[in-house]
């Protein structure tokens, strides 16, 4: 029973600490983008619709290149990351990940939200052998 409690309290710790994560982030991009490199290792790496930005320096210039709008809008919003494996017929098995931005829509039958996709990428992981 002890390893249960112990396992859920990582998982909880681990959803506070991104929920406050998520609010500092985007609270930054919103409103103080200066202050959003403070959030990557001096060699990070984000990639932005494909292209890659590395580093403090053109991670900076890059947030302040950006234009004006409220990144969250106030709506409700989950981030689902999966990965996995699938061997599509006649295909080769091959390693994948997918990202599903999920937004609260209100249900006519229901107090709880109905949850539908904003957003959804498809990658496949291929590495060189």
């Amino acid at each position: 029973m002890a390893s249960t409690v112990d396992f859920r309290t990582l998982v909880d710790q681990s959803c506070r600490y991104s929920d406050e994560f998520v609010n500092i982030y985007y609270d930054c991009i919103d409103k103080r983008r200066r202050n959003l490199t403070r959030l990557y290792l001096d060699k990070a790496t984000l990639v932005w619709n494909g292209n890659a930005v590395t580093g403090r320096d053109a991670l900076s210039e890059f947030f302040e290149s950006l234009p004006s709008k409220q990144a969250t809008q106030g709506q409700t919003t989950l981030l689902v990351v999966t990965a996995g494996s699938v061997k599509f017929d006649g295909n080769k098995q091959r390693y994948f990940n997918q990202n599903f931005l999920l937004t609260a829509q209100a249900s006519p039958n229901s107090d709880q939200p109905v949850w539908k996709i904003a957003s959804d990428c498809f990658r496949f992981q291929d590495w060189a052998n």
